[in-house]
């Protein structure tokens, strides 16, 4: 599991430093629909491989809801908050879904909210503010419309883990579940950007490139490895360690863009990685000095 969440941070946190290159050559909205296209193509292309039928009928529900809150709402929403909101605070705001997970998950998954993982997602969310140094003004309707992208984010993961929980025959892989949530998603992206130019697109070998790590990468391995995590682990601690995503971003942009590291970055790193160890760590590092080794 550790091995799939650190798969995850460096795809998705390396991407924050693709998609800032992307926004050169492609409209946003387009290019979350290229994006998770060719990502779609991908899976589909590994189900044929594996010769996976379709998934049986009574999960089709449910990969059209998700995959229209994960992909499509997510991602537009996102998209249409950056015209009135900063980049930074659109991403805090778009990782307050480890809040609205631990909720959900306490009402619908049986997962206590605990002091614990409620003092974890303050840490981490603390953490997150500060590295991201965000500018708080905006419209309020975008910090609505941004709040309710995390949500549609949250729904969309809760009931991924709900469905792994009831399901009575593992007749449906993630590999499946994966590619057609995004079959799904990306085609009503398609429908959308259809009706509403978008402008123009640069093709040249960058944008390309952007374009194939987003696909491959960021949309196909990633969202396989998110939904993977998701039917491991409590969803609330696979939310919250997903935190670790922007850490691996920021880092990415000083490392490879050339983007200054101020003390709130290092302090942030430090608060948004303790309230995952907080949450994520079942055990205390000095469980082990129960009452009978101190006896000895």
């Amino acid at each position: 599991m550790i091995k799939a969440l650190l798969l995850l941070y460096a795809t998705w946190g390396f991407n924050w430093v693709v998609m800032k290159i992307a926004s050169f050559y492609f409209p946003p909205v387009t290019f979350s629909c290229y994006r998770f296209l060719s990502g779609a193509v991908v899976l589909l292309l590994f189900n044929l491989w594996l010769r996976l039928p379709l998934p049986p009928r009574r999960y089709w529900k449910w990969i059209v809801i998700t995959g229209i809150l994960q992909i499509s709402l997510n991602n537009t929403i996102l998209q249409m908050s950056m015209d009135t909101l900063s980049a930074g605070l659109v991403a805090v705001l778009n990782y307050s879904m480890p809040m609205w997970v631990a909720i959900l998950a306490h009402f619908f998954l049986h997962e206590r909210l605990t002091k614990r993982k409620i003092c974890g997602i303050l840490i981490a969310m603390t953490g997150l503010c500060v590295l991201m140094n965000i500018d708080t003004t905006g419209s309020l309707y975008g910090i609505l419309l941004c709040i309710s992208a995390s949500i549609a984010w949250a729904v969309a993961g809760v009931i991924i883990k709900y469905q792994d929980m009831t399901m009575k025959e593992k007749d449906c892989t993630m590999l499946q579940y994966t590619t057609w949530q995004m079959v799904i998603g990306a085609l009503f992206l398609f429908a959308f950007t259809a009706c509403i130019d978008q402008g123009p697109v640069t093709w040249n070998t960058t944008s390309i490139i952007c374009l194939a790590y987003n696909g491959i990468l960021a949309s196909a391995l990633a969202f396989f490895l998110w939904n993977f995590i998701l039917t491991r682990m409590e969803a609330g601690k696979a939310s919250i360690a997903v935190l670790g995503v922007p850490v691996v971003g920021v880092l990415s942009g000083i490392l490879f863009l050339g983007e200054d590291m101020h003390w709130n970055t290092a302090l942030g790193m430090v608060l948004i990685l303790a309230g995952i160890l907080l949450i994520v760590l079942q055990k205390s590092p000095f469980k082990f000095l129960n009452h009978e080794t101190i006896s000895k």
